[in-house]
């Protein structure tokens, strides 16, 4: 139970636990009476230090009474005798009692000040090297630094972790840089919000025409709507957007991106007499895609070889015949240094890419299989009966830079393979397009496999409609629906959906399930009940692993959240023998299934066998194996995989019973729940509906009414995207 607001003052006497990259410290406080357990964002607290806390008093279920603090006014030692002690307990690295005394000796009240300000002044003590000087002086730079800058972001509602990155990025000159201009903060490697950045510019008094504010602005409107999917913004879209934000006139707005495009933060490409704005790295990416395409495609003639004899040879071996437009997809793979095959459920893709894999082999090419994320791999692995990887496995992500994500495969270092086979396409996105690109040799194939019809990345770009749309690109489409497909109402009605054409809902002998719920309430009371129980008593499913419930939204009574609290309390219950924690409200319990809702290339992973790698990615679903409080760490096991989240990295992670369209793309699973509900929302349109029935491998039941699922197969209206790849290989502007 939390008591009211207090303070505490006292002198650290054990700092039990502390994370340095998030500042969460535990430690014992002598407030001169009793030993007090204090946690908090309290990063270098050291032993024999004077704090003041602001904060309350709590009680753990596990730990007992502790002081959370909330805020934390430091004071450094000030008598000889005190900071003897402080540096005596370690607070400065490479100082222990020895030279703590004898720098007492020498500097006395005034040691502390000597260090920060003078320390040149310590090479007289014995002991004490040049090289020694330096470093102390660079541990007490940091140590003063880091805590100051803590101290002063505090005041603005920043915390520690974030505190500790700007130090990082900035060093001894942080506070009086942020104080001259705070949306430094909004860069993206940092991630502060412009609101956030823009109540410390006002507390801070920086006018509201600054020219760092108007910047700031007219990036977080660019770098905004990357998270729409496009890549640029016309500039009739960008100056009214960011006026608005700003409140500024359009005259002061336009002559602040001008003064960006003068400067190179912005670039400006016309198109058919229409200005973009792009970020400098995206336009860059887009122009290098393009770019590379087209050398591609001149340094290289299609080979117009017959391989029919090969074919049919492979019928024979293998007992298949091939349709005419697989025979296509196969030819043109032999024959093409660039292939795009597309071809929506049951039109037999997959039998055509072994086919093409299976006779490249025959060639003795060397071929490699990936895929965006790591469902997908493995589901192309169960497919292919052969090693696909990750986009970002096979590339190679570089972990020894920080600053920004890069590949060790690239122009300089090439992948070796002969061919490369990229499935789930519609997936990839403009800045992996071009790292791939990059990493694949001029006289390699690359064959890129996808349905057009899904919904696109969830990233900046249209890659794949765009390559489709180019007619540069040698691109072949299984339509054909297969026999055994055709008895299977999910196929057909996937079909009929992307031919605007409304599905059979009426027929419940097969695996195409429609069940009419108006009220929000009995939809998720269905949901829960099909999932829970009903689905698992009929058919065997394993409510957790076979059952995928999918929602078009987050939000709302039948969104995400609402389900997967549902969800939870039915599946995973609480229980004595269960740890379990409440982070940032939401509350994770061991066994929960979760999901990865960012890329992270940083975190280590280990299997059973030993091997060790790094990088879970967005869309990586796993379950929750254990939970330490102590350490504040989530174990989660991500199919043969385990890796540690501390509590702080749990923003990484959501509970993942239920989960959105777009994060289930490039997943399949035995059954999915699909509810539906509203009418006419900015999420009914087709592909979302055609990318959900897709998910479904052996039954798909829809929740709804009749004329939400009429809206949406009728609306075609695929999502506007401001991007220019498609101009640029129709050569319609500059490169």
């Amino acid at each position: 139970m939390e008591k009211q607001l207090t303070t505490l003052s006292g002198t650290v006497e054990t700092v039990v636990y502390s994370n340095e990259d998030s500042g969460f410290t535990v430690l014992e406080l002598n407030n001169g009476s009793e030993l007090i357990t204090v946690v908090g964002e309290l990063m270098g607290a050291v032993e024999g230090e004077k704090l003041l806390l602001h904060g309350a008093y709590t009680v753990h279920p596990n730990y007992g009474t502790q002081f959370k603090a909330s805020a934390c006014e430091r004071t450094l030692p000030a008598t000889a005798a005190a900071i003897e002690q402080f540096l005596a307990n370690g607070a400065i690295k490479g100082i222990g009692p020895v030279l703590a005394n004898r720098l007492v000796k020498a500097f006395g009240d005034e040691t502390l000040e000597v260090m920060e300000k003078e320390p040149q002044r310590l090479l007289q003590i014995p002991g004490i090297s040049p090289a020694k000087c330096d470093k102390i002086a660079e541990e007490v730079s940091r140590l003063f630094g880091v805590r100051m800058v803590m101290l002063f972001l505090s005041r603005f509602g920043i915390h520690a972790a974030t505190a500790i990155e700007v130090w990082k990025r900035y060093g001894t000159g942080t506070e009086e840089l942020v104080r001259e201009n705070p949306y430094v903060l909004c860069d993206e490697s940092i991630g502060v919000d412009f609101e956030l950045c823009d109540s410390m510019a006002e507390r801070l008094d920086i006018p509201m025409d600054s020219s760092y504010r108007l910047s700031a602005g007219i990036l977080h409107v660019l770098r905004h709507n990357l998270n729409n999917g496009h890549t640029c913004l016309p500039y009739d879209k960008l100056l009214p957007t960011a006026c608005q934000l700003l409140e500024q006139s359009e005259a002061m707005v336009a002559a602040e991106i001008q003064a960006m495009i003068d400067g190179r933060q912005l670039e400006l490409l016309d198109v058919n007499g229409r200005p973009y704005l792009y970020l400098p790295e995206y336009l860059s990416a887009e122009q290098y895609v393009a770019s590379r395409i087209l050398t591609s495609l001149q340094l290289h003639c299609p080979q117009e070889q017959d391989h029919s004899k090969r074919i049919a040879a492979l019928e024979e071996k293998n007992g298949i015949r091939y349709a005419e437009l697989q025979k296509k997809a196969i030819e043109a793979a032999l024959n093409y240094p660039l292939l795009v095959l597309t071809g929506g459920p049951g039109t037999g893709k997959t039998t055509t890419i072994n086919a093409i894999i299976e006779l490249l082999e025959e060639l003795e090419l060397d071929v490699a299989l990936a895929a965006p994320t790591g469902r997908a791999a493995k589901r192309m692995s169960e497919v292919t009966g052969r090693d696909a990887k990750t986009i970002h496995r096979l590339l190679e992500v570089d972990f020894t830079k920080k600053e920004a994500l890069t590949f060790k495969r690239n122009e300089r270092n090439p992948l070796p393979q002969d061919v490369i086979i990229v499935d789930e396409m519609s997936m990839v996105d403009i800045p992996l397009m071009r790292s791939l690109l990059a990493a694949v040799r001029l006289n390699a194939r690359l064959i890129l496999v996808g349905d057009s019809d899904q919904l696109p990345s969830v990233g900046p770009g249209n890659v794949l409609r765009d390559l489709i749309q180019s007619e540069k690109v040698k691109t072949v489409a299984l339509t054909e629906i297969f026999r055994q497909a055709q008895q299977s109402m999910i196929v057909t009605n996937a079909h009929a959906i992307v031919r605007g054409e409304m599905p059979v809902l009426d027929k419940r002998d097969k695996d195409f399930f429609f069940m009419r719920r108006e009220q929000y309430e009995q939809m998720k009371q269905t949901v829960v009940d099909l999932c829970c129980r009903r689905l698992p008593k009929s058919y065997g499913y394993d409510p957790i692993e076979d059952i995928q419930v999918i929602a078009p939204t987050r939000v709302g009574a039948v969104g995400t959240t609402v389900l997967n609290e549902a969800l939870q309390k039915e599946l995973n219950p609480p229980s004595p023998e269960k740890d379990e924690v409440k982070i940032n409200g939401r509350t994770f319990r061991c066994g929960d299934k979760v999901m990865q809702i960012k890329n992270n290339y940083d975190i280590l992973w280990t299997k059973d066998n030993g091997e060790e790698g790094m990088g879970v990615y967005n869309g990586d679903i796993g379950r929750i194996k254990m939970i330490d409080k102590p350490s504040k760490t989530l174990l989660i096991q991500f199919d043969e995989r385990e890796a540690a989240y501390l509590f702080e990295m749990a923003d990484q992670i959501e509970l993942a019973y239920a989960v959105t369209v777009h994060k289930s793309q490039g997943s399949e699973f035995p059954a999915v729940i699909l509810p539906i509900m509203g009418y006419k929302s900015k999420m009914h349109y087709r592909n979302l509906l055609y990318t959900a029935v897709t998910r479904a491998k052996n039954q798909l039941i829809l929740l709804g009414v009749e004329p939400s699922v009429a809206y949406m197969v009728e609306n075609d209206r695929r999502t506007i995207r401001y991007t220019n790849l498609l101009e640029m290989l129709k050569e319609e502007c500059e490169l």
